[in-house]
């Protein structure tokens, strides 16, 4: 029997149900076998013979077989749902052999629909590969048409072979992209379902509800009455009959109608007896307004901890604590059930704020902007619900056509990398990122980590990953949102400007060339267009400036012909109002002509107040702000309409690789010797100039007179990274006198310096070519980075870097090279050959493959890659390694770390 010491407490996790309900799933115990028992004595008679080929089985047997595990060959799971934690799901595999080991579940007649099968699946798939087992196998009715669907849908790639009378399922253990692609989507219906019961409740009740002047829960309730709640409101008070016209009760389970939705406005400290009330009454989610919890230090994270457990055992869903709540402005709902202290404009806008005081702003700024919102959520400490989930509801929300995102920290950015890449498929997301500046890996021991450290830099890798549009202040989040909510993106970076201000119209090009715009010349056949209309004054080229007496025609004139030149993607329309012209007119003209044209428009009225004709447009009062927005919403389009890419599949040996790591943990974590890291390269398929680790001098010498070819000489000594700051490196050398004494003087200086060489790595020169940086450095928060840059020793001092999140796409590595301000040199610069930039992208995509692989490895670096017209040859490579976290499969709302 395992003892107490062998259970794998790492993997107990809480995972979301289709309907937005959560069970915990763990690992089976041996004192399970009582539990075990009631649950398979509650299955229906159909469900018994599903799962032991009878109805007349010994239940009270199979129970103790159930629970007699060893976390190895024998390994078992529990689904657990309800403050008493009932078992109403069981998995387990039993090893049949070497590799291979047999499956079986039992589902309560409760959940079934529920997703809760395929989710154990994964975790014992997981479970099994890491110990080992790399085929499952299962024995199925031909009637169980449901387990044999759960098998085929799982991703897991399950052949089916009929029997006589029974069906023979074997999949792999290891979960396929296919795979994680259905628990995606799985997961995206449970967190669209769990943010409805919060966003679209039919019930709600609010506790803590007060009618004392500056009660948060009075404001709240107040708020619910204003909107005109479509649902059923109740007030919870221990002592008052009534709230603001509401008949009050002392506990929500006095109630006796149904609640889906509780927001919860009272003292911290009885918010856990609450909850518990809550999961007692069936509420299906709660909004904790009350702050004091993972914000307040060591006492709040721990009320904050029993919270959720609370939520979890219950399988209720949180959205908080410590926020400002939510609304939905749909009428069908009316709900605001916010303290904040206006209502917004109902419109197409979701928005999501980890700031309950920046969703207050944003609240009045959206009023005040005429950017009507569908339904705004304050998440505040994020414990359970997040904005995965809530960007998960958004994509399906028919109320909803752009996202707007306040974040200050990612969950599990990896995931968050995934919704949002298929939301922003569909739909734009904006995002501002508060805290740009983190302190970063200081102890960073590459030129990769140097790179990184210190900044927000795989902030924007993620952002442009996933299509997210990435604004500096808020003031750009609704610039952005206004010309999204009403205009498509642009389809190119070509900009037409109209203006009857010619300082406005130059102010405003070069803001466009500032922000990655182009102001193209005007077609010669436009300008005669446009001349024949327009006074002789005005200048027609690009600005197209109609002076300051210019009339609606002249603008409509100007519109239409940019519109129909196929010179342009977008406009921007500006007007300054002088004392002649009456701007109404003028905006009336301008919104017309735009729709006419279809081209998206900006328009800046450089006044107090836009027009009220101009109602419908997005518009600005400056032109910088006009052209940052047209810029980011042309990038967006861009991101849209290019090729998704795909993560190759390559040729490269990860068993050896795993071999190679694992022999080198031996000696603990920490930097990889010469000839491993070499190694790793050459099974990834990495080329490198040939190559050899010898002990001592004699040993380089030797080299140099059997390849008769220079060679470059390295010192190997314990700690040494930098080589070249250490003077480690000699290269060009050409004969053995030359290899001797570099050799000698390397062993003195570093010896010299308190270092003891333990020999030199000799290397074939490479051909002459383009030095570059390619590495993998592992983020605390983000998971593996890679990166290009321009390579050498002057790396850090260039700063020219391009970084993306693992796993790599083809587009991604394509992009990547492309992006570096020293491309050129890559690409023929001055009448140079052109250098095999497809072997740098094909480096790219095997080191992304390597870190995907192997979690150990936390930096790698090659630098130089040399390219030259002939491919890319690894000079230099390092590598550093760790003991990896348990990694553990998606879904889950609690991940050891952030690994998607």
């Amino acid at each position: 029997m395992p003892s107490a010491a062998d259970y794998p407490s790492e993997r107990v996790v809480d995972v979301a149900l289709r309907d937005g309900r959560t069970v915990r799933i763990r690992p089976v115990r041996p004192d399970d076998a009582a539990g075990l028992g009631v649950f398979l004595d509650g299955l229906s008679p159909d469900s018994r013979v599903f799962r032991f080929f009878s109805a007349g089985a010994d239940l009270h047997a199979a129970a103790r077989a159930a629970a007699d595990v060893d976390y190895r060959d024998r390994y078992g799971i529990v689904a657990l749902s309800g403050s008493d934690g009932a078992i109403v799901a069981h998995g387990m595999y039993i090893r049949m052999g070497p590799g291979p080991a047999e499956v079986a579940f039992a589902v309560g007649d409760v959940l079934h629909g529920q997703g809760i099968a395929t989710i154990m699946l994964a975790h014992l798939a997981e479970a099994a590969a890491a110990n080992g087992i790399d085929q499952f196998y299962a024995d199925v009715l031909p009637s169980n048409h449901r387990m044999v669907d759960v098998f085929r849908e799982s991703g897991l790639d399950a052949q089916v072979r009929a029997e006589p009378g029974m069906l023979v399922v074997s999949m792999p253990t290891e979960l396929s992209a296919d795979a994680q692609a259905r628990y995606d989507e799985r997961d995206a219906t449970a967190a669209a379902a769990a943010v409805e019961a919060v966003l679209r409740p039919r019930g709600l009740a609010v506790i803590g509800a007060s009618e004392r002047p500056g009660s948060v829960g009075g404001a709240v309730l107040s708020n619910v009455l204003a909107a005109g709640f479509t649902g059923t409101v109740h007030a919870v008070h221990p002592r008052a009959a009534g709230v603001h016209g509401v008949t009050a009760h002392p506990r929500i389970t006095d109630i006796s109608e149904p609640v889906d939705l509780a927001v919860i406005a009272t003292p911290a400290a009885v918010v856990a007896d609450a909850a518990r009330d809550c999961v007692a009454k069936g509420v299906r989610a709660i909004v904790v307004i009350s702050a004091g919890f993972g914000e307040a230090g060591p006492d709040g994270q721990e009320r904050q901890r029993e919270l959720l457990e609370i939520c979890r055992a219950g399988g209720m869903r949180l959205v908080g604590p410590n926020c400002l709540g939510v609304l939905n402005t749909d009428p069908a709902v009316a709900l605001n059930a916010t303290f904040a202290p206006t209502q917004p404009p109902a419109g197409r806008v979701g928005f999501l704020s980890q700031s309950g005081a920046l969703g207050i702003a944003v609240i009045e700024a959206a009023a005040g902007l005429n950017i009507g919102l569908s339904s705004f959520a304050s998440v505040g400490d994020k414990a359970d619900l997040s904005g995965n989930d809530f960007l998960s509801y958004w994509e399906r929300d028919e109320q909803t056509d752009v996202v707007l995102l306040y974040l200050e920290s990612f969950g599990n950015p990896r995931k968050f990398s995934r919704v949002a890449r298929r939301v922003a498929a569909r739909k734009p997301v904006i995002a501002v990122k508060g805290g740009r500046t983190p302190a970063g890996a200081r102890g960073a021991g590459s030129h990769t980590g140097a790179l990184l450290a210190g900044s927000d830099s795989a902030v924007d890798a993620l952002f442009h990953q996933a299509g997210v549009v990435r604004t500096d202040t808020l003031g750009e989040l609704f610039d952005v949102a206004s010309m999204l909510v009403r205009e498509p993106p642009p389809a190119g970076r070509r900009v037409g400007i109209v203006t009857n201000g010619g300082g406005l119209g130059i102010l405003c090009a070069d803001a466009c060339e500032a922000a990655g715009l182009e102001v193209p010349e005007t077609p010669a056949g436009t300008e005669q267009e446009l001349r024949a209309v327009l006074p002789a004054e005005a200048a027609v080229g690009n600005p197209i400036d109609l002076l300051a007496t210019a009339s609606p025609d002249h603008f409509a004139a100007a519109i239409d012909a940019l519109s129909k030149s196929d010179a342009v993607d977008a406009l921007i329309v500006l007007y300054v109002p002088p004392l002649v012209t009456d701007p109404e007119p003028i905006a009336v003209a301008i919104r017309a002509a735009a729709t006419r044209g279809g081209l998206p428009i900006a328009a800046v009225f450089a006044m107090r107040e836009a027009p009220a004709a101009a109602a419908g447009l997005p518009c600005f009062r400056f032109p910088e702000d006009a052209a940052r927005a047209v810029a980011r919403a042309a990038r967006y389009g861009a991101w849209r309409a290019r090729p998704r890419g795909h993560v190759p599949a390559l040729s490269v040996d990860d068993a050896a690789a795993g071999s190679v790591i694992a022999e080198a943990l031996r000696r603990g974590p920490g930097w990889l010797q010469p000839a491993e890291a070499t190694a790793l390269l050459d099974l990834y398929g990495i080329a490198q100039p040939r190559h050899q680790v010898v002990p001592d001098a004699a040993g380089a010498v030797r080299c140099v007179l059997e390849w008769q070819t220079p060679v470059a000489l390295k010192a190997i000594a314990p700690g040494l990274v930098h080589r070249t700051d250490a003077g480690a490196v000699a290269t060009g050398l050409t004969g053995p006198a030359a290899v001797r004494r570099e050799a000698d003087a390397m062993q003195l200086r570093l010896e010299n310096a308190g270092s003891h060489p333990q020999g030199f790595l000799v290397q074939e020169m490479a051909p002459a070519g383009v030095e570059v940086l390619v590495g993998v450095t592992v983020d605390p928060t983000f998971g593996p980075i890679v990166a290009v840059a321009a390579g050498g020793a002057t790396t850090e001092l260039l700063g020219d870097a391009a970084i993306r999140l693992t796993p790599l796409t083809d587009r991604d590595a394509h992009e990547m090279v492309r992006e570096l301000r020293t491309f050129p040199l890559l690409d023929g610069f001055r009448g140079a050959a052109p250098c095999d930039v497809a072997a740098v992208e094909d480096v790219l995509l095997r080191l992304s493959a390597m870190a995907e692989a192997h979690e150990e490895i936390v930096e790698i670096e090659v630098n130089p890659l040399i390219v030259s017209p002939s491919g890319a040859a690894a000079v230099d490579v390092r590598a550093r390694i760790a003991i990896a976290p348990l990694a553990r499969p998606e879904p889950s709302l609690r991940s050891p770390r952030p690994r998607g």
